[in-house]
């Protein structure tokens, strides 16, 4: 249900902005295939969201539903679950999720050396992966890991850590690092 109330909320608000043609890409395998009409409903208490969906595709001079498998678009799931947890006073109109890129580099003047020949992001690249700890990882540890990784999330196989002030920031290990900054005050 929570995914097609997500899916709900941006149909309407594309139809708000005057979009007339729309590629929707979801991760939601259940959801793409039962709006094209290729799964047939199991659950009753799910279908008049269905033929909610339905409706709004009419307003649409073309729309495509495309599955994406959430491993692949993580951001995608962290959208929906956002969607669908928050509520405007009128339940009618959310407003949009502004996501910012920079494209100005961040620079840093330290790169510790990593002793145990992993990143410095090790830790919260597996668990963000695999929802597993390092082995004979503490309680302490642990609780610091879970409340660390909130900042952090994974595109493919690369982590990004959230700042508040800066955006988004790409995770580099020490090689990588040291490359940049001779490149960058080369």
């Amino acid at each position: 249900m929570a995914e097609y109330e997500a899916c709900i909320m941006e149909l309407n608000l594309a139809i708000d902005i005057n979009i007339q043609e729309l590629l929707v890409i979801g991760d939601s395998d259940l959801l793409v295939h039962q709006v094209q009409g290729e799964w047939t409903m199991k659950n009753t208490n799910i279908l008049p969201y269905l033929y909610h969906v339905q409706e709004l595709m009419k307003r649409f001079t073309k729309i495509e539903f495309k599955h994406v498998p959430r491993v692949q678009n993580k951001f995608a799931g962290i959208l929906a679950t956002l969607s669908s947890m928050i509520q405007h006073p009128d339940k009618n109109f959310i407003d949009p999720i502004l996501v910012k890129i920079h494209n100005q580099p961040a620079y840093c003047s330290h790169v510790e050396e990593e002793t145990d020949g992993k990143p410095w992001f090790h830790d919260f690249k597996e668990y963000l992966a695999k929802g597993e700890y390092r082995e004979h990882a503490k309680h302490t540890q642990k609780c610091t890991l879970r409340r660390m990784s909130n900042h952090f999330f994974q595109s493919g196989r690369t982590p990004y850590r959230r700042t508040p002030k800066l955006g988004l920031l790409r995770c580099v290990d020490a090689n990588e690092a040291s490359r940049l900054l001779e490149e960058i005050h080369a």
